[in-house]
């Protein structure tokens, strides 16, 4: 009877590439035609499929699955993971990678059982700064996709799941209406003057406005956020500003602007105002320091 280990070491290829046999690289190639994989979502998959490419490419992708440790897999959720929710994503795929493993009889163990993931403080996603919303506007004139793209995220501070899904039979008397996906929350958004201008330069031919082919087939949100990032690196931005950045620095125009945290919340669908609390604040602490500073140079110019 051959064994169940040497069905791994048949040869594949990616591209020109071949696999090292009884690499993790061979084990995530095996696990992705399993029928474990095949039952999950396609936006798990996408998600899934970011981070074992991360994996792949990495050195650690090409190390030997069977026998990797505690210290290897700690080693691999450092290297590889630059986020606490990145991390943990990393080592529940490990995990998950190592149960296939023992399930096909080529381990023993789950090495990744007796590691936690320790949380690092983070500052979080990155808002958009004014600045770089500027550099990105110069780089994409008006009527462009990429300029109608920042501007949906921006003047309606909605995540990019649901921004690719916007459309004219969204558009009611001045107004546009979204069902969040994550939430299922129903918002009806007043159209910004300049979200308006764009929209009023679009001659698209699909049900969204923002479409990656000519016919209007409608971008996913994972495909999305990776053309999106092109964009911004064309305009030369830095590797912070994402699509979910706009969405704060909405919420900080809007908290600029005055709005109540009730008001923000009416926007950005927020079911509670803890996180809308964030931007009143911070915009609360400015002003009062610019007012404490005032008030600093006026007695010392008396003086």
């Amino acid at each position: 009877m051959i064994p169940k280990q040497q069905k791994l070491a048949e040869p594949s290829t990616i591209g020109l590439n071949r696999i090292k046999i009884g690499s993790l690289e061979s084990l995530i190639v095996a696990w992705q035609k399993s029928s474990d994989y095949a039952v999950l979502k396609d936006s798990t998959k996408a998600v899934y499929n970011r981070l074992l490419n991360r994996i792949r490419s990495d050195p650690i992708g090409q190390g030997p699955f069977m026998d990797m440790q505690p210290e290897h897999v700690r080693m691999a959720i450092d290297a590889l993971g630059d986020a606490p929710t990145t991390r943990a994503r990393i080592r529940r795929l490990l995990s998950q990678l190592m149960d296939y493993a023992i399930e096909s009889g080529w381990r023993q163990d789950n090495p990744v059982a007796s590691v936690k993931v320790k949380r690092r403080k983070s500052v979080g996603i990155h808002p958009w700064t004014d600045a770089e919303i500027e550099q990105y506007l110069a780089q994409w004139p008006p009527g462009t996709p990429q300029r109608l793209a920042l501007s949906l995220m921006l003047y309606t501070g909605q995540r990019r799941s649901d921004v690719v899904r916007m459309g004219p039979s969204d558009v009611q008397h001045g107004m546009i209406y979204v069902k969040q996906e994550k939430t299922a929350a129903s918002l009806w958004i007043p159209i910004h003057s300049d979200l308006q201008a764009e929209l009023d330069r679009w001659h698209g031919k699909g049900q969204t406005y923002l479409s990656r082919t000519s016919d209007g087939q409608r971008y996913t949100a994972n495909g999305f956020y990776n053309v999106f990032k092109d964009w911004c690196a064309v305009a030369r931005l830095p590797m912070r500003c994402s699509p979910h950045g706009l969405r704060k620095a909405a919420g900080r125009r809007l908290a600029e602007a005055g709005c109540t945290p009730h008001q923000i919340a009416a926007i950005l669908g927020h079911k509670t105002l803890s996180e809308v609390m964030r931007y009143t604040q911070s915009v609360r602490q400015k002003k009062l320091a610019q007012q404490a500073m005032g008030k600093y140079e006026r007695v010392s110019s008396q003086k």
